[in-house]
């Protein structure tokens, strides 16, 4: 077995973490290629337990178990492979592993490709439409041709059996396991309807069931799109440039780091890579948000699933496909939907347990109705409605239909509009909890500033001979791939400096790079190059560099002098700090910087509390200071050196998910396409998100009370309550949507 990487090694490593926190479970069987999943246990173990944990750790797994080759235990488990399927496990002896009790699990339903074409929704809506159309003409039919009342009798029935169906197939099954719930209450008060002579109540109940239920797949339909247009995106075949110049068409999965591969215009970029030839743009909008094209030229990097616009381009594979930046998007999308927020789960508790107490209610209230004040047990009058009726109108008035979707209905549609805007949830808790906050820490590089230096200026010493400068900057770093390099090329074609060939070019591993410019060495880098030769003791006396600055230093004949650069802070970053302040947000830069340019960036920014020079530790104290104070904090880094920051804090956030692992690996919320402005946007969809849900539970509970204390005193008729209990939980599905259709930013 070959040793892990960090790449391959990821999915083995989340298996181990799933068993280390399941006690009861030694080993996790896996077949991806069927979708059959199976867990062994030693003993009786409640499967319900740690569901929904596999879940989640299968669906965020499932497209890196293609590498399952290159993938290695660590010690004191094991990984086996088994014909097609790979059993992760604990180290046991031979006898205990015999003790093994296999139990098949249902593999996660994640969108996948096979996924049927068809949407649930439109089966509902059918078959809502059919019950509402038949039950009509069903009442048209008892009212005009009262001679023949088998027709209305057929009509009826085709209603009730297309309002009934899916609540029917649901109910069977939830039976099976020991479970009731909603649907099971509605076929009850159905069938009591129908046994009392209220077909039209009936009909009407299961007409606005089943239409209601078309319009929660609806509104969850709209939520996957967003995954599904990703999966869409990513190509099939790839077309690679071979040895000779030749090309060869291979599947996707075939492709191997560091092959060539050509993408005409209109073509899906078909995995991770740099461009070797070509210049293009593609459209990133799918993966980012990005609404405007982004330029590519030789040395850019491109990603799986982006559209190559105009231009053909040759490129070299740099991550396989399974470990895109695409199917890590998807990974990341696909668990957060899986993930519930503790208020969600509190409901799904709530909702099962009050399923119970609605039935027993209603028979309590039954007898109550009947022996207690006297009314007839199930014959109707025009005067008076038996104590079944109201009953089963109770059942209507109180089933928690709205109740149980307040909450996963708002937080799903929050996930898939964050997804199309390029802002990335780790699960609803991340939701819930970046709604709290009221403190922001934000690292300094590649947060508040672009991360990317720029050139500010050219001195040479002695004065006047800054032009030399210039050129002999721009002649040794033209073939350099330092970062220091691009800004100082970038800059130099800007000014339309003279281009000056050097020869003997070499790097000075650590220090910077040397040539040869007509018979005279040349030199360009670190001030320590000055130092160590013999300008030392005239290095001594040149000036240091301003403290928000970066120096760069250039040796030539008979001329010293120096590029000084700074890191460009984000044209957005003053807006997104004064909002901040605005909602009462307390803002504070940790930055393992100097202090002075620390203080220069925030005093540029308006940010009155830095603190600089702070190891990755010292920000990890920064973080836990200020929870100490009471203070829910969210942390804003880049997701590789803040990594231990953005575990530290209530909430991680990390800046540009295209090619940080680190990033996706430790933050809550990711802001694609590096835009500190995105925090906004996914900070006022958190705050909307539990506005909504808060206005879904009063508006579901609210009927409840209300229908329920007016059943009780026997003022609803059946059909009243129907349309209250159906009412409330189509609003609350709407309501919701408006989070997917809203402006957030």
């Amino acid at each position: 077995m070959n040793a892990p990487n960090d790449t391959d090694g990821n999915w083995v490593a989340e298996l181990v973490d799933f068993l280390r926190t399941q006690p009861g479970v030694s080993a996790v069987r896996i077949d991806p290629a069927s979708h059959k999943l199976a867990v062994a246990t030693i003993g009786d173990v409640d499967l319900k337990v740690f569901g929904e944990k596999l879940a989640a750790t299968i669906a965020a797994v499932e497209a890196r178990l293609a590498t399952k080759e290159q993938a290695a235990a660590p010690a004191g488990f094991s990984l086996k492979h088994e014909g097609g399927s790979l059993v992760v496990g604990r180290d046991i002896c031979v006898t205990a592993e015999s003790m093994r009790q296999w139990r098949e699990v249902e593999w996660p339903d994640a969108v996948r490709e096979d996924a049927p074409a068809e949407s649930e929704w439109k089966l509902l809506a059918t078959l809502a439409t059919v019950c509402g159309a038949a039950g009509i003409a069903g009442a048209l039919a008892e009212h005009f041709a009262p001679g023949l009342p088998w027709l209305a009798w057929v009509l009826f029935g085709a209603a009730l059996i297309a309002g009934a169906w899916d609540a029917a197939i649901d109910t069977w099954e939830n039976l099976r396991k020991g479970e009731i719930d909603i649907h099971f209450l509605m076929l009850i008060v159905a069938v009591g309807a129908v046994a009392i002579g209220a077909h039209s109540e009936a009909v009407l109940l299961l007409f606005l069931f089943s239409a209601s239920g078309a319009m929660e797949e609806f509104a969850l339909d709209r939520t996957q799109r967003e995954v599904s247009a990703l999966l869409k995106s990513a190509p099939k075949r790839a077309v690679v440039v071979q040895a000779d110049g030749s090309e060869k068409e291979i599947a996707v999965e075939e492709l191997a780091v560091g092959q060539s591969v050509r993408v005409k215009p209109g073509e899906a970029f078909p995995a991770d890579g740099t461009v070797l030839s070509g210049k293009s743009a593609s459209d990133e909008s799918a993966l980012t948000g990005e609404a405007q094209p982004v330029e590519k030229a030789k040395g850019d990097a491109v990603f799986s699933g982006t559209i190559n616009l105009w231009g053909a381009v040759e490129f070299a594979v740099t991550r396989l496909p399974a470990e895109s930046t695409l199917q890590k998007i998807i990974r990341l999308i696909q668990t957060a939907q899986k993930l519930k927020a503790p208020s969600e789960r509190f409901t799904d508790k709530f909702g099962t347990r009050y399923t119970y107490a609605v039935l027993g209610g209603a028979t309590v209230m039954f007898l109550v109705w009947w022996l207690g004040f006297r009314l007839p047990a199930f014959t109707n009058t025009p005067e008076v409605r038996s104590a079944f009726y109201r009953a089963m109108t109770l059942l209507v008035v109180a089933s928690p239909c709205a109740l149980v979707l307040s909450i996963p209905s708002a937080i799903l549609a929050a996930i898939a509009w964050g997804a199309r805007h390029g802002v990335l949830f780790r699960g609803g808790a991340a939701i819930e909890k970046l709604a709290d906050i009221d403190a922001v820490a934000l690292d300094k590089t590649g947060t508040l500033t672009t991360g990317e230096l720029a050139v500010v200026g050219y001195e040479s010493f002695p004065p006047g001979r800054e032009q030399e400068v210039m050129e002999l900057a721009y002649a040794l770093e033209a073939k350099s791939e330092h970062p220091l390099a691009r800004a100082i090329v970038r800059d130099a074609k800007a000014r339309g400096v003279r281009e000056v060939n050097v020869d003997e070019f070499r790097n000075i591993v650590g220090e910077g790079v040397k040539g040869s410019l007509d018979g005279a060495q040349v030199l360009l880098g670190r001030r320590e190059l000055l130092e160590a030769g013999p300008l030392a003791g005239w290095a001594q006396k040149l000036p240091v560099a301003p403290a928000d600055l970066s120096e760069v230093w250039v040796i030539g004949r008979e001329m010293v002098g120096r590029v000084l650069l700074r890191d460009q802070i984000r044209s957005e970053s003053k807006a997104v700090l004064a909002e901040l302040k605005r909602r009462g947000i307390f803002t504070v830069m940790l930055t393992g910087d100097r202090q002075h340019a620390a203080e220069a960036v925030a005093k540029e920014l308006g940010l009155g509390d830095v603190r600089a020079s702070l190891t990755p530790e010292g920000k990890v104290a920064a973080i836990m200071e200020l929870r100490g104070q009471g203070k829910k904090v969210a942390m804003v880094g880049d997701g590789v050196n803040d990594a231990p920051c953005l575990a530290a804090s209530d909430v991680g956030v990390a800046m540009g998910a295209r090619g940080s692992d680190a990033a996706l690996e430790q933050a809550e919320v990711i802001l694609m396409q590096d835009k500190i402005e995105n925090f906004l946007s996914a900070h006022r969809l958190s705050r909307r998100a539990r506005a909504i849900i808060r206005q879904n539970l009063a508006i579901s509970l609210g009927v409840v009370v209300v229908m329920v204390i007016a059943t009780i005193f026997g003022v609803v008729p059946l059909a009243i309550g129907v349309a209250a209990h159906e009412g409330s939980t189509v609003v609350v599905c709407l309501n919701s949507l408006r989070l997917l259709f809203g402006k957030n930013d």
